[in-house]
C-alpha cells in the first residue's frame, strides 16, 4: 500500500462566498483560514497551497463580543521616529471594515511564502456586492 501524494497540477480551486453578517469575527476568520489553506479537502498537504478562493461580503456587519470595539487597538509604524500609529477597532470599522477581517485571517495563516500565496486568494467587501459573479462561488455555510 502506498501513500498518495497530490501534485500541484492536480489541485482544483473552487470559489466560496461567505456572508459576514452577524458573524463573530474570530470564529469567522478561523473558518475562512481553513478554506484558504485547503484543510477542508481530502487532498490537503501542508507543503502545497491546495486552498480555494474566498469572497467575503458584508464585512461591515461583522460582530465582536465584549468591549472589543472600544478596547482592541490596531498598531502600525511608519519606520520613522515617532511614527507609531494606533487605531481602535471601532474607528477602523467605520473607516475601512475590510481590513478588520483581512488582519484577523492573515494572523491565522502561515508566516511564509505559502501563507502569502493563500492570503492573495481572499477578497473582502464591505457591502453585499462583489465583482466575482462569473466564478459562480458556492455559498459557504459557516
Amino acid at each position: 500500500m502506498k501513500t498518495y501524494a497530490v501534485k500541484a497540477s492536480e489541485i482544483e480551486r473552487g470559489w466560496w462566498l461567505v456572508d459576514a453578517s452577524d458573524q463573530t469575527l474570530g470564529r469567522l476568520a478561523t473558518r475562512i483560514a481553513t478554506l484558504l489553506e485547503g484543510k477542508h479537502k481530502p487532498i490537503y498537504s501542508p507543503h502545497l497551497d491546495s486552498g480555494d478562493h474566498v469572497v467575503v461580503v458584508n464585512a461591515a456587519k461583522v460582530k465582536v463580543t465584549g468591549n472589543k470595539l472600544a478596547q482592541k487597538t490596531y498598531y502600525r509604524h511608519s519606520n520613522y521616529p515617532g511614527g507609531l500609529k494606533e487605531e481602535t477597532l471601532q474607528a477602523l470599522m467605520a473607516r475601512k471594515p475590510e481590513i478588520v477581517i483581512e488582519r484577523a485571517v492573515k494572523g491565522m495563516l502561515p508566516r511564509n511564502r505559502l501563507g502569502r500565496a493563500m492570503f492573495k486568494k481572499l477578497k473582502v467587501y464591505a457591502g453585499a456586492d462583489h465583482p466575482h459573479q462569473a466564478q459562480q462561488p458556492a455559498v459557504a455555510e459557516l
